[in-house]
């Protein structure tokens, strides 16, 4: 297989109602590339956003962050400012759910992200169709997304029409005749990464062409929302620090998160780190009193039984602080000194 990535060069800057469909091809023409049966089409996300005058005002771009919000991931301090990490309205679990400043023509709003880019990559591809006169095109709806455990970023295919977005190969054997049991290559990611090694990020290049992959449908298939992992198939519905604080009900996310300090993204002094333990801790124990003073934390309770509580809860907090603490074998009485040290 021999695969060819072109880009579409000469696109002007997309505004609110551009015929997107026109100015593909007008670049395609302009190039003088002619569209051919089986190629897929890769187009930024953000002008299709553009496109459809989703803009939101940036002075207030946490709020824009929060419209476009199904849940939140994980957050944290920088520079004054939340990051979260949340489960986008379009889908992906993204930074910011993909609300983005870059590259938006010189305004100084911010571009919120289609709310179904898989309708939208249909819309272009009946489109495209229809005024090339082929039968099979592929569509796809790039974004650029962070990976958990990966540094950098990479495009992926938020929306998708007319392309087998998995290829499952489950059931299959490998080239050595072994099973495979897990095995589902992420094509419609692929297909949107290896577009962006031709369209860029400070190129303005905001579409390609891939030719030759075969992965091209006769209709517009799935889309790229099979590609999400949701419910039990997400195991990190959460980060490290959120599922610490989920499990003593602070969620990631609430005014009780901000209230007890959300982490921040670099290195942090123990007693920041040991002040939010105790926030989180105290605010499933009430009853309880903690004091402190430098490593070391006092807890006094009303009853033996409370004192207990408080320890575990506390024990649970400092843990998800990158700290920990071992409480007495035995207490006297209701109250108890525990040493807090790095785990």
């Amino acid at each position: 297989m021999s695969v060819s990535l072109i880009p579409l060069t000469g696109i002007p800057e997309v505004g609110a109602g551009d015929d997107l469909v026109a100015l593909l091809l007008g670049a395609a023409d302009a190039a003088d590339i002619a569209l051919e049966d089986g190629d897929v089409v890769v187009v930024s996300s953000k002008v299709v956003s553009k496109s459809l005058g989703l803009w939101a005002d940036s002075a207030d771009r946490g709020a824009a962050v929060m419209s476009q919000t199904v849940r939140v991931v994980a957050e944290r301090m920088s520079q004054g400012r939340i990051t979260r990490i949340v489960q986008s309205t379009a889908g992906p679990v993204m930074a910011a759910a993909g609300v983005d400043a870059s590259n938006t023509g010189h305004r100084d709003d911010v571009l919120l992200l289609p709310a179904n880019p898989d309708a939208e990559a249909e819309h272009l591809r009946v489109a495209l169709l229809a005024a090339t006169g082929l039968q099979r095109l592929g569509v796809v709806l790039s974004d650029t997304a962070g990976r958990p455990w990966r540094s950098g970023q990479t495009d992926f295919a938020l929306g998708a029409s007319g392309v087998l977005v998995v290829d499952d190969l489950r059931g299959a054997v490998d080239a050595d005749g072994r099973p495979l049991s897990v095995t589902a290559r992420a094509v419609g990611d692929e297909l949107a990464a290896a577009a962006d090694l031709v369209k860029g990020k400070a190129d303005a290049i905001p579409a390609a062409l891939v030719r030759g992959t075969g992965w091209a449908l006769p209709h517009g298939g799935a889309g790229a929302r099979v590609l999400l992992r949701t419910g039990r198939e997400d195991w990190f519905d959460h980060g490290s620090s959120e599922a610490v604080r989920a499990a003593l009900g602070v969620e990631p996310g609430s005014l009780e998160a901000e209230e007890v300090g959300i982490p921040d993204v670099g290195p942090t002094p123990r007693a920041d780190r040991l002040r939010r333990a105790v926030a989180v801790a105290l605010r499933g124990t009430p009853q309880v009193g903690m004091d402190v003073g430098g490593d070391e934390v006092h807890l006094s309770g009303q009853s033996a039984y409370q004192l207990g509580v408080a320890v575990t809860r506390l024990q649970v907090a400092l843990w998800g602080e990158g700290l920990t603490t071992e409480a007495p074998d035995e207490v006297d009485g209701v109250e108890v000194r525990l040493e807090v040290r790095e785990r």
